[in-house]
């Protein structure tokens, strides 16, 4: 097995899967604008091993784990890796789905998600959840591993309705994943509350005493590189996950870098190339107004162009409102 972990110049910066984010498209957008040198990993939406597993249900939930040609031959370029966040409770489901991840897909890493907390997944003994039936999350690290010659690493919180850094860390570095990215809040506190970084700082010191070997990242409320670099050297981690601050600017990974309103505009109208050219009818255009709105910010107008970007219901008539802005552009100020 060849863990890619190990092979990155550390810190090791990486952006988070996130739900109707990051499809092959998106994450193709973000290579494209970024440094290489500050991009290392992204991940894919998390998969469900009951999809992955279901003869039937494969089928639909596979198109999370699509690669376009594009994509991948920026991945290469860049030499950005890329892995495949998968979630559920069955054991054997991930032994099965790790195995068909390694001899099928094109991934270089698995991660597994122990840390969502939708309450819907966590009723169902999923994700965070996890946390609090350890020997079953050991079990499903383990099972993954078996399953499959690719790294695995796991994602996570620090507890459930408390902090529970200390005994869950020495939980999962039993298995020694390859990494574990901590998100330092707990399932309760979903995104309500600041993370709180020293909890991550503990993830630290309890791996450095028992299992050296496994990378810690850390996760949670990082607005820019500068800030991921920070809190990287301030906690002695391996590397940063940076995730809701790519919606405050997508250029997060160039730093320094302040597009101006053409290039704004020509990356909005190339996000929805690449979407439009690569998923046509298999998934919903409506996705990518959640996008549109970290686009058209900062900038005169930009109120106005996001509230007609958002009633546009294919490619051609986004390009109609962009170009027929550019035209106004001039004349507009912001109320």
């Amino acid at each position: 097995m060849t863990n890619f972990w190990k092979n990155i110049e550390k810190p090791i910066i990486s952006l988070a899967p996130m739900e109707d984010v990051t499809d092959t498209a998106f994450r193709e957008l973000v290579i494209r604008i970024s440094h290489p040198k500050h991009l290392d990993v992204l991940f894919t939406e998390f998969t469900s091993t009951d999809g992955l597993c279901h003869e039937v249900g494969r089928e639909n939930v596979i198109k999370r784990f699509n690669i376009s040609d594009s994509e991948k031959h920026w991945l290469d370029k860049t030499n950005t890796k890329l892995v495949a966040q998968i979630w559920g409770t069955d054991p054997d489901k991930f032994y099965r789905s790790a195995k068909f991840i390694a001899d099928e897909m094109n991934f270089d890493g698995i991660d597994i998600n122990m840390g969502c907390p939708v309450k819907k997944i966590v009723k169902n003994g999923a994700c965070s959840a996890l946390i609090n039936t350890p020997e079953l999350a050991k079990e499903i690290v383990l099972a993954t591993m078996e399953g499959s010659n690719l790294p695995v690493s796991v994602k996570t919180r620090s507890g459930i309705k408390q902090h529970q850094t200390e005994t869950w860390m020495n939980h999962l570095l039993e298995t020694k994943p390859a990494a574990i990215t901590l998100h330092g809040r707990t399932q309760k506190a979903m995104s309500d509350v600041p993370a709180d970084w020293e909890e991550v700082g503990k993830a630290v010191q309890i791996r450095d005493e028992n299992h050296p070997d496994t990378l810690i990242f850390g996760n949670g409320d990082i607005e820019s590189l500068d800030e991921a670099y920070e809190k990287t050297r301030q906690f002695n981690l391996d590397g940063a996950m940076i995730a809701r601050g790519i919606f405050g600017n997508p250029w997060i990974f160039r730093p320094g870098y302040q597009p101006g309103l053409n290039e704004r505009l020509n990356t909005l109208l190339l996000h929805t190339q690449l979407f439009d050219d690569y998923w046509q009818n298999d998934r919903n255009f409506a996705v990518l107004r959640r996008f549109y709105k970290i686009y058209a910010q900062g900038f005169p107008g930009a109120s106005k162009l996001r509230s007609s970007l958002m009633q546009t219901q294919n490619r051609e008539e986004v390009k109609d409102v962009v170009e027929g802005f550019r035209e106004r552009a001039p004349l507009i100020t912001d109320v």
